[in-house]
């Protein structure tokens, strides 16, 4: 290209650069952002290919990997309270999505077992079930997680937050 035909004025509107950020606090908050915006777009996703919410779909790919598992035990495996796990059947079984039946010899327990519907659900969601954060942190080697989690836990105590609030999952939030 010849110098005549460069031009020294943009060549149309473009959009505006951010700064970099200055300082190691500014720089971690977009960092935060950017975490959170991937998993917000992956529920967005899940809920637009899926059509359930992706606590639902975690819940239903347990039950689908687990048949007969119990309400206690998928609130375990989600690692939310058991209050959450009945709330999130419930609408699960609205849906038909999810049986639950009394099995054993305690009728006070309940099984659940994935339903044709449900099967379908799985079969149209996107991966990873259990959403894109407890997959990328699951793929972190454990000296990098022992040290997120120290230094969480300082950021934590600062935020003076309510640890009782990392039972709710980030779907629900």
């Amino acid at each position: 290209m010849s110098s005549s035909s460069q031009s020294n004025a943009p060549a149309g509107p473009s959009a505006p650069q951010p700064t970099p950020p200055s300082t190691p606090s500014t720089r971690v908050l977009r960092q935060f952002r950017v975490v959170f915006n991937s998993v917000k777009s992956h529920f967005r996703q899940v809920e637009r290919e899926a059509g359930v919410g992706g606590a639902q779909l975690w819940a239903l790919s347990v039950i689908d990997r687990r048949p007969g598992i119990g309400v206690t035990e998928l609130a375990r495996e989600l690692d939310i309270h058991q209050s959450t796990a009945s709330n999130l059947i419930k609408s699960l079984v609205e849906r038909r999505l999810v049986a639950t039946s009394r099995e054993g010899t305690d009728r006070r327990s309940v099984s659940l077992r994935i339903q044709p519907g449900g099967a379908e659900v799985l079969r149209s969601a996107p991966l990873p079930f259990a959403g894109v954060l407890p997959d990328a942190l699951s793929a972190l080697d454990p000296a990098t997680l022992e040290r997120l989690e120290q230094d969480l836990t300082k950021l934590i105590a600062l935020l003076e937050a309510d640890e009782t609030s990392g039972n709710v999952l980030l779907s629900q939030m």
